[in-house]
């Protein structure tokens, strides 16, 4: 066997058990394992550089930036158990009621900050789905649009920090958590904003498509709705507000910020007398269970990095990338186009392990001239190209027929809606995501602009 082809059939390999179904740590291993053994016998690995799997192993273990992700896990599963997404959909129905898509905007901007407070795509999507779409169903609201909006909002868990795909971005790109989360504040902000002016322009165009709420159903208004509005909605801002200005002024690091939040949201819960021995113990679960799933990717993917770059695999890589017509451009036009088809069918968490730490030293390297202004040229790269990636599986969780998102709200939305009109209802907003993509490419500062006035570098 021709020993170039180790490394893309290593490649392929991994690609094909993972399409298969079978668990994504365990197809990485598993395949590094019998390549590393074939690697051996043609004298390209020695068994000494495999001893170094589990100096790698401990490195993940004392990974601190990673230390961040079960603490916003956590602080945002306490929120979301706790009824904080009920409240506010319920204030936020009663300012923006008496509007023609009102409720839209309001799931819009709820979906905001859940996205802030729990930075987990599913746990937002099946939380609006049983929340607020049946009661948009309730006021006649247009099943499209309602479903479109609902797994749009939740998508924004991908974007808006403290987004637990940002973190394990950060880790993989070797850029600073705070950083990213600074690059990707505006262009969420900006994707929330589209989504309210088109839904906005629904409402004008098609009034029936996005009725305001009958008078008689707004049970708020005045002095008392102004009380709800301080009572609901001040508490989870002012966590996020501290939780994510600590991190861009620079006083704590993501995992600091993380515990404090997680310990904040604990708090906001027993002071609103909702704090159970039940709903601790399902966010415990869910957070060994999201963390878990996380930990063995990185250590399959670890093991998979290490007997790849043995068998000159990322030289393969760097080669193929490198001589692309288009250079830098072309570059970023192929693997964006791979990592969006790639989210249709895989998880992100495994897009950033498996593809992620294989073209990054090639971004970095090919993408500083564009930033060549900047003191850290490569730093600014790869900060820009991390946002990109983000926007990007934002994306595919919405794209028909497996985008996640859509899976999540099918799992929790009423009978009387279908499938078709869930994925009827994401086509405008994919529209939007590829909108928000392309000005991010074409308006890299939309990332670099918070980042160089003096917020971010944070490890």
């Amino acid at each position: 066997m021709n020993p170039d082809l180790l490394g893309p059939l290593m490649f392929g390999a991994a690609l094909v058990l993972i399409f298969s179904g079978y668990p994504v740590a365990f197809a990485l291993g598993g395949t590094s394992l019998i390549f590393a053994v074939i690697g051996m016998q043609m004298d390209l690995l020695n068994f000494a550089m495999l001893q170094a799997i589990s100096q790698r192993i401990f490195g993940v273990m004392h990974n601190y930036t990673l230390l961040a992700v079960p603490f916003f896990i956590l602080m945002g599963t306490i929120l979301e158990r706790t009824g904080l997404a009920r409240d506010l959909l319920k204030t936020m129905g009663n300012i923006f009621g008496p509007l023609r898509g009102g409720l839209g905007f309001s799931v819009i901007l709820v979906g905001t900050l859940l996205a802030a407070a729990t930075g987990v795509v599913g746990a937002t999507v099946v939380a609006m789905g049983m929340i607020a779409l049946p009661v948009m169903l309730k006021y006649n609201y247009s099943k499209t649009l309602a479903s479109g909006i609902v797994s749009a909002s939740g998508t924004l868990g991908q974007v808006i920090p403290p987004s637990i795909v940002l973190i394990v971005l950060a880790d993989q790109l070797g850029v600073a958590v705070g950083d990213l989360f600074v690059g990707s504040l505006l262009p969420g902000l900006m994707l929330a904003a589209m989504y309210l002016i088109y839904v906005a322009g629904v409402a004008i165009a098609a009034p029936k498509a996005a009725p305001a709420m009958p008078a008689a159903d707004r049970s708020m208004r005045g002095r008392k709705l102004r009380w709800e509005i301080v009572r609901v909605m001040m508490p989870p801002l002012t966590l996020i507000a501290v939780v994510l200005g600590s991190i861009f002024i620079g006083w704590a690091t993501p995992t600091e910020a993380g515990a404090f939040g997680a310990l904040g949201a604990i708090v906001l819960a027993a002071l609103n007398r909702r704090l159970t021995f039940a709903s601790v113990r399902e966010s415990m679960d869910t957070t060994a269970r999201l963390t878990s799933m996380v930990m063995f990717i990185l250590v399959g993917s670890q093991t998979f990095s290490l007997v790849f770059r043995g068998l000159y695999g990322d030289l393969w890589i760097e080669d193929l990338l490198t001589n692309l017509p288009g250079g830098a451009i072309g570059f970023l036009l192929l693997v964006n186009l791979a990592i969006f088809l790639l989210g249709f069918f895989i998880d992100f968490f495994e897009i950033a392990f498996i593809i992620v730490p294989l073209v990054a030293p090639v971004a970095a390297r090919m993408l500083s001239p564009m930033f060549a202004e900047f003191d850290e040229p490569a730093r600014m790269a790869l900060v820009w190209f991390g946002v990109l990636i983000g926007m990007n599986l934002q994306t595919s969780f919405l794209t028909p027929p497996f985008g996640f998102s859509l899976f999540y709200l099918r799992g929790v939305a009423p009978v009387e809606v279908s499938t078709g009109q869930i994925y009827r209802g994401a086509v405008p907003f994919i529209a939007i995501q590829l909108i928000g993509l392309l000005l991010l490419f074409y308006y890299p500062q939309l990332v670099t602009w918070l980042i160089t006035i003096g917020f971010g570098q944070q490890a």
